[in-house]
């Protein structure tokens, strides 16, 4: 081992003043947190780490660390197979004695094909020390992350659960050389969080503007009946409808979940039509994993009644940047065109919602009626919402039906109550074609898992949607 370790060192091109290398193997408790989206517990083992350096070096030399996992404190859950190179570790030794830090280490992703319920296989880590001071500086690894990249990124965390003892002792004597500190080698650094090597804690693409409702123009009567201003930017005249909680109930990849969302409909009148933009003006939702751009995509039947009858589907525009797990998701604003199908005073209250993402569909359905959040003096126009005229429809817009509970078209029916046909979103998608169910079943995106199911609904100061 001794020799191997060696010519490692030499082949990254170690100072020759460093000594012959040290290698030495310790074992500790270690606790391992798995993502939060594959719904496991936490999971404690022994971890067993072989470190190697040189013996001993001089003040000023910058050494190479070596970190080579024997075996690591958990297994692959059985849950899905781990592909070949799409493992990478990430790690932290601590340096004590004559000089003191943290060095960071970084394995490349390099490993075999991992079976369910196997071992995992780690590469290699390696991180560079720049010795600073005359004496005795001690290497005890510590914590590392296992990041996997597909089918998306994901981190578990490992800690000692217990105090490590040093695996290897550097003689370090005085050579004359310039001082310097503990450098982080060639990674990004190991503190928690999402780490992974590759990925960062940077809060990414849900971090984007905020949408202008620009549809609502210059409204502003808060009143269930919706008062109204003419021109703005719109060109039209705006009505403001009044912000109402919806308790839904989702159906999600992974189970039901429930979540209260406080949701205001407001409208710009368009000739005899509406343009419609719904918001979700106070709650985001924390991402689980990290999610690629154009992954989430958020819909919604609006429910018309009163004089009309029938459902207006809405829908917001998908994630344009990456969300990294732990980031706020946020429901932008969802946009779609009201043609009336009845004369008379027509009452606008959210319906069922749906988010699309990664191949996988989260259906939240009010539990019981809201109440209208707009209200609104309508005509009838051809072709509008059923009303009182047979079959109509809803002036171009679809709705994805299911909201049994909001009086829309049963799931993916054409509407005798008057929507279009719908696009299924009553049903959960399936779970990927190929084998990849138990993909899916992991969360694949547990991520729409918390998408509203997941119920991180926080109350923020009037946020805007972010999720472009």
């Amino acid at each position: 081992m001794a020799s191997v370790a060696a010519l490692a060192l030499a082949g990254a091109g170690i100072l020759a003043a460093a000594g012959a290398a040290e290698a030495a193997e310790v074992s500790y408790r270690t606790e391992c947190l798995p993502p939060p989206i594959s719904g496991l517990p936490p999971i404690e083992g022994t971890t067993k780490v072989d470190v190697s350096a040189p013996a001993t070096a001089k003040v000023g030399d910058e050494i190479e660390v070596v970190w080579k996992t024997v075996e690591g404190a958990s297994k692959n859950p059985d849950i899905l197979d781990l592909g070949k190179d799409t493992v990478q570790p990430t790690g932290t030794i601590k340096v004590a004695g004559a000089q003191t830090g943290d060095l960071a280490m970084q394995g490349p992703r390099q490993n075999p094909p991992i079976p369910k319920g196997a071992p995992m296989k780690l590469s290699d880590m390696t991180g560079k020390l720049k010795l600073t001071r005359p004496g005795e500086v001690t290497l005890t690894p510590g914590f590392y992350n296992i990041n996997v990249n597909r089918p998306i990124s994901t981190d578990t965390k490992c800690s000692p659960k217990e105090a490590v003892k040093p695996a290897v002792t550097i003689k370090v004597t005085d050579g004359g050389g310039s001082t310097g500190g503990t450098t982080g080698g060639s990674t990004a650094g190991t503190t928690g969080g999402s780490t992974g090597g590759t990925t960062s804690g940077t809060s990414g693409g849900s971090t984007g503007g905020s949408t202008a409702g620009g549809s609502t123009g210059g409204s502003t009567d808060g009143g269930s009946t919706g008062g109204s201003t003419t021109g703005g930017s719109t060109g039209g005249t705006a009505y403001k409808g009044k912000e109402i909680q919806v308790p839904y109930a989702c159906k999600t990849p992974i189970g039901d979940k429930k979540a209260t969302s406080p949701v205001q409909i407001n409208a710009v009148k368009k000739g005899g039509g509406y343009d419609l933009t719904v918001q979700f003006k106070k709650s985001v939702m924390n991402s689980p994993a990290d999610i690629p751009k154009d992954s989430v995509k958020p819909s919604m039947d609006v429910k018309v009644g009163g004089a009309d009858k029938g459902t207006v589907k809405v829908a917001g525009p998908a994630n344009s940047q990456p969300i990294k797990s732990g980031d706020p998701i946020e429901i932008p604003d969802l946009k779609g065109t009201y043609t009336p199908g009845a004369t008379g005073k027509a009452t606008l209250s959210p319906g069922v919602l749906t988010v699309n993402a990664l191949g996988t569909t989260t259906t939240c359905t009010p539990e019981k009626d809201p109440g209208a959040s707009l209200t609104l003096d309508t005509a009838a126009q051809p072709g509008g919402t059923s009303g009182g005229s047979p079959g109509g429809s809803t002036g171009g817009t679809t709705a994805s039906g299911g909201d049994t509970a909001s009086g829309g078209s049963a799931t993916g029916s054409a509407g005798g109550s008057g929507s279009s046909s719908g696009s299924g979103g009553g049903e959960l998608a399936h779970t990927g074609a190929g084998g990849r169910g138990a993909l899916t079943a992991l969360g694949l995106l547990a991520g729409t898992a918390v998408l509203l199911g997941g119920a991180v609904f926080t109350v923020l100061p009037r946020r805007r949607a972010r999720l472009r």
